[in-house]
């Protein structure tokens, strides 16, 4: 247990000091400006919000799959620990986070916005590859 409290003094470290000031209104050295563009901003804002319904939808199903019987209590409890959620928002978010065209974008956001069952939403998802010109 000492260990922990050590870690956690080491983390924090003492007491901080207020940065430097100059007399400016300008932001403080290190802040970094958004270098996004707005279809990236839009496209990341959806991919975040869609990534707890996501995981949120993959609990059910293991709820389900727990329920009739396909996996065990043990195998129900790996599968939705809070690490196991993280890991699967992270790796949403890692495959969501790419270069998209502006209606894949919009896609995103309407599945977000008008599906709130699971199935709907995954169904709605699988317009993310259709073919913009057909």
């Amino acid at each position: 247990m000492k260990w922990l409290w050590l870690v956690a003094v080491l983390a924090c470290g003492g007491k901080q000091s207020p940065p430097p000031t100059n007399g400016s209104s300008e932001d403080p050295p290190g802040v970094v400006a958004d270098t996004r563009t707005p279809i990236e901003k839009r496209r990341d804002t959806a991919c975040e919000a869609l990534g707890p319904k996501l995981v949120q939808c993959a609990v059910e199903d293991a709820k389900r799959d727990l329920a009739n019987g396909k996996i065990t209590q043990k195998q129900f409890d790996t599968d939705t620990a809070p690490k196991w959620q993280d890991a699967l928002k992270a790796k949403w978010l890692s495959k969501c986070k790419v270069a998209m065209s502006s209606r894949q974008v919009r896609v995103l956001e309407v599945c977000y916005r008008e599906e709130t069952a699971c199935a709907p939403l995954v169904d709605c998802l699988g317009h993310l590859q259709d073919n913009a010109g057909k």
